[in-house]
């Protein structure tokens, strides 16, 4: 990661998406006028295999990303036991994609490679006793049928902090529900937004990405999650591969 972003180029690069996500080829390029557009491709490959930018392509277009799960966990690696980690608001979006149209595409992405199996990311993500390991205390319930209330309790399984609805899925490789979180009215008044969870294999680690679909860019969910996910994310990731979940955030 560090020898990525050790250029003024791909410095360029990474702010422009901080300030505007879900750029393309074109877009970018224009930032870097006195570089060939192949020059661009490459420095944008090189932060793609730091995992510090993801891609997301729609027929011919390729939307890029900027993925803060890298710098989270250098934070918890260095900077957690000194002060609070906190990832601040990685983007400013651009307005949501229109629904149910052709160039549909993600309000965000976040992505992590995981030092374990796809089934062991898998059951991860659909066991209760795991997801109250990193999931903000939270025990996801669901009998993983299209269709079947997907719900997030509290640790004791009395109170629900979120209920959703399983739109698909394939295991142990995808799965796509609707999130509604209820631990505060703002959200919750929001309604429904959509998550795509993907796992896949490559070099021996499992690829895990996150999309978000259906969120508004200014409004609450999205602020609460561009710091709620990656804290996810680095927490399952560190509990598959130390057995340890990270310290609670508050």
């Amino acid at each position: 990661m560090f020898r990525a972003i050790d250029d003024g180029g791909r410095r360029v690069l990474l702010d422009a998406l901080f300030e505007r996500d879900g750029q393309t080829l074109v877009e970018l390029s224009a930032l870097l006028p006195d570089m060939t557009r192949q020059g661009v491709m490459n420095h944008l490959r090189i932060l793609e295999s730091a995992c510090l930018v993801t891609t997301h392509k729609v027929g011919r277009q390729k939307f890029h990303y900027l993925n803060p799960v890298p710098i989270r966990l250098i934070g918890d690696r260095w900077i957690s036991k000194y002060a609070t980690p906190r990832v601040d608001t990685i983007v400013a979006l651009r307005d949501r994609a229109e629904k149910g149209t052709a160039m549909e595409r993600p309000v965000h992405m976040y992505q992590t490679y995981i030092r374990a199996s796809i089934d062991d990311v898998w059951q991860a993500i659909v066991d209760p006793d795991e997801t109250v390991q990193y999931f903000y205390g939270t025990r996801v319930q669901s009998d993983w049928q299209v269709g079947s209330p997907m719900n997030y309790t509290n640790a004791e399984g009395s109170e629900l902090v979120s209920e959703g609805t399983v739109l698909s899925i394939d295991p142990p490789e995808r799965i796509e529900f609707t999130f509604t979180p209820l631990w505060d009215e703002a959200l919750t008044a929001e309604g429904p937004c959509r998550e795509v969870w993907s796992i896949k294999e490559i070099n021996g680690m499992s690829q895990l990405t996150i999309e978000l679909y259906d969120i508004a860019t200014d409004g609450p969910i999205h602020r609460d999650f561009a710091e709620g996910l990656p804290y996810i994310v680095s927490g399952m990731k560190s509990l598959l591969e130390t057995g340890t979940p990270l310290p609670a955030p508050y």
